[in-house]
């Protein structure tokens, strides 16, 4: 006897991830309720900028959890209350404190700029916000047949996120039911997170597959690929910019970064007096402001981090670090960068170039072989930085802004950046558990990246998991 689980998103591509579990008769639960982008579309076919309305009906939704605080995770939720849902927001301690930035800034470019809106609305996810400590069951429904607890832990993707572990028990379960929802889960070795630990056991497990085709680098090449790519840079008299998201992804950058320059004061190499004046732009106030916020957050830091913070450094604010927020300031470091020979690194949202600063940067130096491009992290298919990434290295060219724009400019991918788990990261998360899942539903994958890692994982497990992709 299995629950029912409606996918809302996140189905069949990367984006939009809302997931519907049935507790009892209509009664259910939402676990996150995201945003699509790039080309992907929703259930009914509508792509990402046009699917905002909630397509099923809310009244006995009684609860919303979120894994995390991307936007591709919890960016409906205007639109989930417009839509009459009127129950209690459940998530980590660390996701309550970052969400209202991440929300404000949201509705202030999908909704409305009056300020007197967004602090309204901003009052109304805030009074429904039930933050939960980890690894705590929390009772969320119960009838005179039927009981829903739910558990979160730690998922190592960005500060705060979770999977989600949800108990169904009663007379309406007399076989008790375990389903994991595992929102995205993080590589092993992150900056700043602690690793994903796999429970004891699951009956269903709901699980993303993003990477369920490659393996990442580990975390000692990908610095020194970030490393030999500044290095390029320093000799050619050009800018490194890196397309970065601005929760998650910058803080994990400015970790290595501060890393990298920390080795180069103790040990220097053949290029120590150039890191040395070299200068970090985060030209991102959202991302100046989420890093503030990790700050904040270190006691949710792991171990590593906070070892670095007790020896005097401090890894998210570096001497060499420039914060820009004024947006002329931003255009004067623009025509700065793009007109001198001064080696700078950008990093700048958004991630997958789709707006934001960064798109001002790459119309001024994207035909200019002196700079490069750095991506850390996936490119939605139908988004201007997985043009980049595809045909850049051909010598293409990108549509910004209206805009035919060649593509001189040296263009990388480091996969190990990614916060997500590679194919091998998600097998050993399933396989690790003392009693194997019944099944395993894949989400949060391309079709092609699904299927692959279905056979992978139905070999894995010597088939004694039934794997739906």
């Amino acid at each position: 006897m299995n629950p029912t689980i409606l996918h809302h998103g996140a189905r069949h591509g990367v984006t939009g991830s809302c997931h519907q579990l049935f507790i009892e008769g209509t009664n259910s639960l939402l676990v996150d309720c995201g945003l699509f982008q790039g080309a992907e579309t929703a259930p009914d076919g509508r792509s990402g900028p046009d699917q905002l309305e909630i397509p099923f009906p809310v009244d006995h939704v009684g609860a919303l959890i979120l894994t995390h605080v991307h936007i591709d995770h919890c960016g409906r939720l205007p639109w989930l209350l417009a839509a009459g849902f009127k129950g209690p927001i459940l998530c980590s301690e660390p996701t309550a404190r970052l969400l209202p930035t991440v929300l404000a800034d949201a509705f202030e470019i999908s909704v409305t700029r009056d300020k007197r809106l967004v602090e309204r609305y901003l009052q109304m996810i805030e009074a429904r916000l039930r933050p939960q400590p980890y690894r705590q069951w929390h009772t969320l429904y119960r009838s005179a047949t039927a009981t829903c607890r739910i558990r979160l832990q730690r998922a190592g993707h960005i500060l705060g996120s979770v999977y989600v572990e949800v108990e169904l028990s009663g007379s309406a379960w007399p076989t008790r039911r375990r389903v994991l929802f595992s929102g995205d889960l993080g590589a092993p070795h992150a900056p700043l997170l602690p690793a994903p630990q796999p429970p004891w056991q699951a009956d269903i497990v709901v699980l993303e597959s993003t990477y369920g085709d490659r393996v990442h680098e580990d975390r000692k090449s990908r610095r020194e690929r970030l490393r030999a790519v500044v290095e390029r840079a320093l000799e050619d008299g050009g800018t490194v910019i890196i397309p970065a998201f601005s929760i998650g992804r910058t803080q994990e950058l400015l970790y290595e970064f501060e890393d990298i320059l920390h080795r180069q004061r103790q040990k220097p190499g053949p290029n120590a007096a150039r890191w040395a004046g070299l200068p970090i732009y985060l030209d991102s106030p959202l991302a100046s402001r989420f890093t503030m916020l990790y700050r904040e957050l270190q006691p949710f830091w792991d171990a590593e981090a906070k070892a670095r913070v007790r020896a005097g450094r401090e890894p998210l604010n570096d001497a060499q670090l420039v914060a820009i927020d004024a947006h002329d300031a931003h255009l004067a470091n623009v025509r700065r960068l793009a007109r001198s020979g001064e080696p700078a690194i950008v990093i700048a949202a958004s991630g997958m170039c789709t707006g934001g600063r960064v798109v001002n940067y790459l119309k001024a130096m994207l035909n200019d072989a002196r700079h490069n491009v750095l991506f850390v992290g996936y490119q939605a298919r139908g988004t201007p930085g997985h043009a980049i990434q595809t045909y850049g290295p051909r010598g293409g060219h990108v549509d910004l802004d209206g805009e035919r724009i060649a593509i001189r400019a040296g263009i990388h991918t480091l996969s190990g950046y990614s916060a997500h788990a590679d194919r091998d990261d998600l097998t050993r998360f399933i396989t690790r558990m003392r009693h194997l899942p019944a099944e395993v539903r894949l989400v949060h994958g391309e079709d092609t990246v699904r299927e692959a890692f279905a056979a992978h994982l139905r070999q894995a497990t010597g088939s004694q998991v039934r794997v739906l992709a």
